[in-house]
């Protein structure tokens, strides 16, 4: 047991340490999207995209990802997928010096990949988790997303001086900082993730490597009441977060707020997601994961509400902003916990991988149809639709955690 737990704590660490050195390409990226987008392409409407396209690639990026844990450990898919997202990096950092809008967009796709890596590091916290500890060993990992989310940004100046070290355009150097954070997370896991987690929770189980189909994984989460309910809420969670998040701070800007108060609102709502994680892990640990799932659905629809009643208060924007990032922590904490409880060990790496492209497609799709929505009915409109989703999404919780106790109850 003492080996177990000293193993479990020694795969936290590694985690952790690999989250903050990869998420220096993902704040830098992050942060730099827009501008990079209007720079390169030479036009306001493109901004956007690459954005867009490093959450697409963190979609694409999911599925394989999973199948590689699956069939070989977490070792090789997370390393793997740095490995993706360091080239891509530097990519972007000879397209930005080159002035290559395209070349920046296929980079981008790479960096992407990184996205998917941190998200599936959360779950690689599970693999020798005990149910009693699960949320909280879970919520340590995605808590450490967020110093990669602060440092990235402020990379930037120090980015600038490495370009020139190299000859290269100033925007350029925050990538390829990015770029030696992934290779050096990857090497931290390729020599220290030994032995994998995934494997050992396999073989504990008496289950074996042969690999696992992602159909399998999807038959897994279809078949079982609480890992659809947990589906549902990491799902609807992203989508509510990235399309409320992405438009509030032109909602706010066009309202004549300041490029200081927009940028402190997006740290607040930053801080909001990331944060408290550690302590949404230890309530779906101690209460259950549906109530702080319901909890998140909850603040969630109230944050939006609040960006209804406050649609002309900078303030109240800033509260909703941030309430929506804790509603995301709580619901996200809670259904991924709540997701690997209820697939065994065998199906979890695909089964989780499915929730995680899910959850990036969501946002991609979210964060495109929010600016249609605002721009044909307004701001109100958007918050609106939200907190209906977010009460909807609850409701199905319910409702379908009742309907397996009627079924269950009835066998």
């Amino acid at each position: 047991m003492s080996s177990h737990l000293a193993l479990q704590r020694r795969t936290i660490g590694l985690l952790c340490m690999a989250q903050i050195l990869g998420g220096l390409s993902m704040g830098g990226a992050l942060a730099l999207g827009a501008i990079l987008g209007e720079e390169l392409s030479g036009t306001e409407s493109l901004a956007g995209m690459p954005t867009t396209v490093l959450t697409l690639g963190a979609a694409a990026a999911g599925l394989p990802l999973a199948s590689l844990a699956a069939g070989r450990g977490r070792r090789p898919a997370l390393t793997t997928g740095l490995l993706i997202a360091g080239v891509g990096a530097l990519v972007v950092a000879g397209a930005v010096d080159r002035g290559w809008f395209a070349l920046m967009l296929i980079g981008m796709a790479g960096v992407g990949s990184g996205t998917a890596v941190s998200l599936q590091a959360r779950f690689a916290a599970t693999d020798l988790s005990s149910a009693g500890t699960r949320g909280r060993d879970l919520s340590l990992v995605v808590w450490t997303t967020m110093v990669g989310a602060v440092i990235g940004p402020a990379v930037v100046p120090l980015g600038a001086t490495v370009a020139r070290w190299f000859a290269m355009a100033d925007l350029a150097g925050p990538f390829l900082v990015g770029a030696a954070g992934c290779f050096g997370a990857a090497a931290v896991l390729f020599v220290g993730l030994r032995p994998d987690p995934l494997v050992v929770a396999i073989g504990e189980a008496g289950g074996s490597r042969a690999k696992v189909s992602l159909a399998e994984g999807l038959s897994a989460i279809v078949h079982s009441p609480p890992a659809r309910a947990a589906m549902a809420a990491v799902v609807s969670a992203h989508a509510i977060m990235v399309g409320v998040m992405a438009l509030t701070p032109v909602h706010m800007h066009h309202g004549g707020a300041s490029v200081t108060l927009v940028g402190l609102s997006i740290s607040a709502h930053i801080a909001g997601m990331y944060a408290f994680a550690p302590v949404m892990g230890l309530l779906a640990d101690r209460t259950g994961r549906i109530p702080v799932i319901l909890g998140g659905q909850a603040v969630l629809a109230v944050s939006c509400v609040v960006g209804f009643v406050f649609v002309d208060s900078q303030t109240g924007l800033v509260v909703a902003l941030v309430l929506l990032g804790v509603g995301w922590s709580a619901s996200t904490v809670a259904a991924s916990t709540l997701l690997t409880d209820s697939v065994d060990t065998a199906r979890r790496a695909p089964a989780q991988g499915v929730s995680d492209t899910s959850m990036s497609l969501a946002g991609a799709a979210a964060g495109a149809l929010a600016g249609l929505v605002v721009g044909a009915f307004g701001y109100p409109t958007l918050v609106l639709g939200a907190a209906v989703i977010a009460v909807l999404t609850a409701v199905y919780v319910v409702l379908d955690g009742v309907r397996d106790r009627r079924r269950n109850a009835l066998a």
